[in-house]
């Protein structure tokens, strides 16, 4: 065996040794990031007295569905919760999507005049903003949108960072191909709906995650604008739950319930991040390509 072929089976053989030692380190971070879920889920079924007695374990000690019957005694209520959840999401992000998609493809245009006033504009809605009591006053008596679906909608409209980031995607795109369009007589809608955004899958599709993730994960807005029981989305359904569960543990006696409120609070988080979960990981292809998009310019 010469010298040259010794050397090229030990630079082989650290490349798989290196392989190997990447493979195994990421392995156990994705074991030290999937355990925190399956423990959440192993607490959800489990007793109370056992997680106050031995703690939290991955397989319960005692398996009971106490707490999902407890969240799920009336079972339309959270339905129509998730209902609502479902609603707002998907119109939002819709809706998010094409506001903030056509903003930023305006200002990353080079040949628009009002391009720098405008970026502005928006970035220093991200720095200042009016104050929580403009803003009510305005969403309740300017817009008359309190009590209704569309304050869980408007406010999370147009996010300036999401708007930002496509704009820097959209900077990129090749200027010849779209000046070849437009030459062969395609106008700016066609341009945008048929070049523009089917050339951005990434970086729309991590956008939309994260208003997806918005949406769902969004209470606060439920807290401020929301009266009726009807237009309760999930989240803010759950936390009311939460409250009630804490307050008759507080006082049992004079409820006559001692209720198990740390595996209401497990089950609580099954309930909310599920849906979550199942849509990041069918866009996750496009995520890690899509949130890197500021890094590349």
């Amino acid at each position: 065996m010469t010298a040259h072929t010794q050397s090229r089976n030990r630079s082989r053989l650290t490349h798989h040794l290196g392989q190997s030692i990447i493979h195994v380190f990421m392995m156990i971070i994705s074991i030290g990031c999937i355990l925190p879920l399956l423990l959440i889920v192993s607490a959800s079924f489990s007793d109370e007295a056992d997680i106050a007695r031995y703690g939290y374990s991955l397989i319960p000690r005692t398996f009971t569905p106490y707490a999902y019957s407890y969240i799920l005694r009336v079972p339309s209520q959270i339905i129509r919760a998730y209902g609502v959840t479902t609603f707002v999401t998907v119109v939002g992000t819709a809706l998010g999507m094409l506001l903030m998609s056509l903003l930023a493809y305006v200002i990353s245009r080079q040949d628009f005049p009002w391009r720098k006033q405008l970026s502005f504009f928006v970035f220093f809605t991200m720095l200042f903003n009016g104050g929580l009591v403009p803003w009510y006053i305005w969403l309740t008596q300017g817009l008359h949108i309190k009590d209704s679906v569309w304050a869980l909608i408007l406010p999370h409209l147009i996010v300036p960072w999401y708007v930002l980031l496509l704009r820097t995607f959209f900077a990129q795109l090749p200027n010849e191909l779209l000046d070849a369009a437009r030459i062969d007589g395609a106008g700016e809608w066609r341009v945008f709906f048929q070049m523009i955004l089917p050339m951005s899958t990434p970086s729309l599709a991590t956008v939309g995650l994260f208003c997806i993730l918005m949406y769902w994960n969004d209470w606060y807005l439920a807290l401020l604008f929301i009266d009726s029981p009807k237009l309760h989305p999930l989240q803010y359904m759950l936390y009311n739950i939460m409250m009630n569960a804490r307050a008759i543990q507080a006082s049992p006696q004079t409820t006559g319930l001692s209720l198990p409120v740390n595996t209401v609070r497990m089950a609580m988080s099954v309930l909310a991040t599920g849906p979550a979960a199942l849509i990041f990981l069918a866009l996750q292809r496009y995520f890690i390509r899509g949130i890197t998009v500021g890094a590349l310019k």
